[in-house]
């Protein structure tokens, strides 16, 4: 039927009525009066009416053709017969108005309570059959709510593993912590659904007003954590880590070749604060991007060297300069810090993440009373989710800082919110993870809690138990000691191997080079005694491997000749370089014992090694095991494991020499390390475990 042409000479007219709609003038006969249910009725009048034969509306369907395919699908998954379709089908016809394709589908008396479904459906959302909906639902629960077990058998074994070496090992690795169970939970919960790009109040998303909830919460629990002012600091607890806070500042603050500031890296630096290899190559985003100059530590005391940053600083001019690192194990001169910014017209960033714990316990010096920006991470002293933060200051400067170069207009008020939290978000990242954000608040809120200032305290003392028995030990330690929860020992002096070899020579009257070709065989065997183990000597094309003679042993040595070898008093470089234990080899195998006897630490670089790439030293702090409930006397029985372990490091070294892959192969079936790591599985598994219960 097309209704496209309207007859000019039928006496008819087309009408159609709607239940939603209000009906027409009613008319004597009232044939426009309004229908039960919300089908359209479809009325066809005259111009002559025969009041002794009234014309009813006929209630119709009006459906589009993709509407009437859903309609026949649903229909085929049910069980209704093929002849009810059939019958239905012959109740739909095409027809088009002024150009419209319609589809009008008679209603049958029987089929009010489809019509009533229908209509319940377009008001209320659609019905689906109970055993499609419930299909639907196993299929959900088939993969979303299995278990990790079920789930993935493989992961689940592996990090029950983890636990397991977490539980039984000592972990002195200064910038890991234990968390405890409700941070886990929030790591692990519905949260981690949510999309929320952009700051509480102002996303790009809809359906945040919850997660703006947490994130509001979380900053103003870091303000109160610090004793910040709300009006006069600022926060942002959405970057994903310390150096992604780092790097929004430097975003926000600086052009691209802007010049910064900081720790060298082997003097206890950050490699976020910029950082070159010895060849020139850009180590960090912060020297790619940015021009970075080291400050460093005095070689003969380990401390920052002010006289010679602030000459730096007044030649370089940075836009930035940065106080803190990630090996120092002293106290900062915030105070110094600040005039030599104010000198040279620059930011004064504090990056406080090793100490931030003990900031927030008023344990050390405090950065915010100096500084313009302070970032940390979230996971160290904190012990909160692995993350970082930004604090910045906003509202009026003080008069005597009034004149930084970096505020550019010379305005009286600090305008470091909108440029960092820009940086943040869209410069940088995209939508903040926030079950981090609500571990984190739950953390803030026990930073703010009288015990975790006595365990802070005891973080403290117990480093400096530690390192009291380390130097009772003969140890070297960087500085001599420490200011707060981490210390470096040195491991250089642990080296005796090419000192011993180069007393000998001095003994025997002989010279060595790098490029001997030409040596006795018969020193290479006394050589090789001396050292009592097996291992290769390398003298350019020339090498002598595998030499032990039992023979040496009937050798008298002279008291004379004991002392000068133990002295150690001349040292060929070249036959040290080529034999000894050099700093690299030495921080590398140390720590790859203790890893076999599951104590876990870090090595470093100490600050006069060669270049930043030579580690010297190791890092050990006292957090996580304090965490765990270990006290002073506990630390003094880790320090005996610890000087256990360089002493079984020198032995295997003595033995198989100092290259990886020989002395790998001398820590397999080691007795010593064997015995040692039961001794301290034994000792760990006293201690409770956060979270684990």
């Amino acid at each position: 039927m097309d209704l496209t042409q309207i007859p000019t000479n039928s006496g008819l007219s087309l009408g159609f009525l709607s239940h939603a709609s209000a009906p027409p003038p009613s008319r004597s006969n009232n044939r426009g009066s309004k229908i039960a249910d919300d089908s359209i009725s479809f009325q066809i009048e005259s111009r002559m009416p025969d009041p002794s034969h009234p014309l009813p509306p006929i209630p119709l369907q009006l459906l589009d053709r993709e509407t009437e395919n859903h309609h026949h699908l649903a229909q085929n998954n049910s069980n209704e017969s093929k002849d009810g379709r059939d019958d239905e089908e012959k109740d739909v016809e095409e027809i088009r108005i002024l150009g419209h394709s319609m589809t009008l589908k008679r209603k049958r008396e029987n089929d009010s309570c489809s019509s009533t479904t229908t209509s319940c459906s377009s008001s209320k959302g659609f019905k689906v059959s109970t055993n499609g909906m419930e299909s639907r639902r196993s299929a959900v629960r088939a993969w979303g709510n299995q278990s990790l077990q079920n789930a993935d058998p493989d992961i689940f074994a592996i990090m029950e593993k983890e636990k397991e070496r977490q539980y039984k090992g000592i972990e002195l690795i200064a910038s890991e912590n234990f968390v405890c169970k409700a941070v886990m939970e929030a790591l692990g919960s519905p949260l981690t659904n949510k999309y929320s790009e952009g700051m509480p109040g102002a996303r790009y998303y809809g359906g945040n007003q919850y997660i703006d909830g947490i994130e509001t919460l979380c900053c103003n629990r870091a303000l109160a954590a610090f004793g910040l002012d709300s009006e006069s600091w600022g926060v942002n607890v959405q970057p994903y880590s310390c150096t992604s806070a780092n790097f929004a500042v430097y975003t926000g603050l600086l052009l691209p070749g802007d010049r910064i500031m900081g720790l060298d890296t082997p003097s206890g630096g950050n490699t976020s604060h910029g950082c070159y290899l010895p060849n020139g190559r850009k180590v960090s985003g912060a020297s790619i991007f940015f021009e970075s100059l080291p400050y460093k530590v005095n070689p003969q005391t380990g401390y920052v060297d002010y006289d010679k940053l602030e000459e730096k600083a007044l030649d370089f001019r940075p836009k930035i300069l940065i106080c803190g690192g990630s090996s120092y194990p002293r106290e900062w001169d915030y105070a110094r810090f600040r005039q030599i910014a104010d000198k040279c017209g620059a930011v004064l960033l504090c990056d406080m993440a090793q100490i931030s714990g003990l900031i927030a316990a008023k344990e050390c010096a405090s950065p915010f009373e100096y500084c313009d920006i302070v970032t940390s991470t979230t996971h160290k002293s904190l012990r909160g989710p692995r993350g970082g933060i930004i604090f910045y200051r906003k509202g009026s400067k003080p008069k005597k800082r009034g004149m930084l170069l970096s505020q550019g207009d010379g305005s009286d008020k600090y305008d470091f919110e909108e440029k960092i939290n820009f940086a943040v978000f869209p410069a940088l990242q995209g939508g903040p993870h926030n079950n981090h954000i609500a571990a984190l608040a739950i953390a803030l809120k026990q930073v703010a809690t009288p015990e975790y200032k006595m365990y802070m305290q005891q973080v403290k003392k117990n480093a400096q138990a530690l390192a009291s028995s380390l130097l009772r030990k003969n140890c070297r330690l960087v500085t001599g000691g420490t200011d707060n929860h981490l210390l470096l020992w040195d491991l250089r002096n642990l080296g005796l191997t090419g000192m011993l070899l180069c007393s000998l020579s001095k003994f025997m009257g002989l010279v060595w080079f790098h490029d001997l070709v030409c040596m006795k065989r018969e020193i290479a065997h006394c050589l090789a005694f001396l050292m009592d183990g097996i291992f290769a000597l390398s003298f350019g094309d020339w090498v002598v491997g595998d030499l032990q003679f039992n023979a040496f042993l009937k050798m008298s040595l002279s008291t004379e000749f004991q002392r000068m070898l133990l002295a150690g008093e001349w040292c060929g470089r070249a036959f040290k370089d080529g034999l000894g234990l050099n700093s690299k080899s030495a921080c590398k195998n140390f720590e790859k014992v203790c890893e076999f006897c599951h104590i876990t630490l870090n090595k470093v670089t100490i600050f006069d090694d060669n270049g930043n790439i030579t580690p010297g030293g190791v890092r050990i702090g006292t957090p996580a095991m304090t965490s765990r409930g270990c006290l002073e006397t506990e630390f003094e029985t880790m320090a005996d494991f610890l000087f256990k372990a360089a002493q079984i490091t020198s032995s295997v070294q003595r033995e198989h020499g100092k290259f990886a892959k020989s002395f790998l192969r001398g820590l397999e079936h080691n007795k010593e390390i064997a015995e040692l790591r039961i001794r301290v599985e034994s000792f760990a598994s006293q201690f409770a475990m956060p979270g684990f219960d």
